[in-house]
């Protein structure tokens, strides 16, 4: 029986409505298909709540298809909200590349 893997988020809110809110998610282990949706539920009240969202992937040691999906389709919901950014910060050597061998790295920029 192979183990699912370990994924988990922590969620860290600033700034206020003059300021702008800022919500920095900070992702720990593998985004993958046994795991984007715990992303997706974690990220998604916070698009429709809008501001500035900050993924933290420092600690994301794997991206599959599914995650790199997830990604993009949060990315898609933040734009289309209108009052909401999505942004990537600390992004592994692994998951650059994977973003720029898919050309979504524009879209992450």
């Amino acid at each position: 029986m192979t183990a699912e893997p370990s994924f988990h988020c922590e969620v860290e809110k600033s700034g206020n409505q003059e300021t702008g809110r800022v919500t920095t998610v900070r992702c720990h282990g593998r985004i993958v298909s046994e795991t984007a949706a715990a992303l997706k539920e974690v990220v998604k009240p916070i698009i429709v709540s809008g501001g500035r969202i900050i993924l933290d992937l420092t600690d994301v040691d794997y991206l599959d298809s599914s995650g790199l999906g997830a990604l993009v389709g949060l990315k898609v919901s933040a734009i289309n909200e209108g009052y909401c950014t999505l942004e990537l910060i600390n992004l592994t050597p692994r998951v650059k590349e994977l973003l720029r061998i898919t050309n979504l790295k524009q879209l992450f920029a």
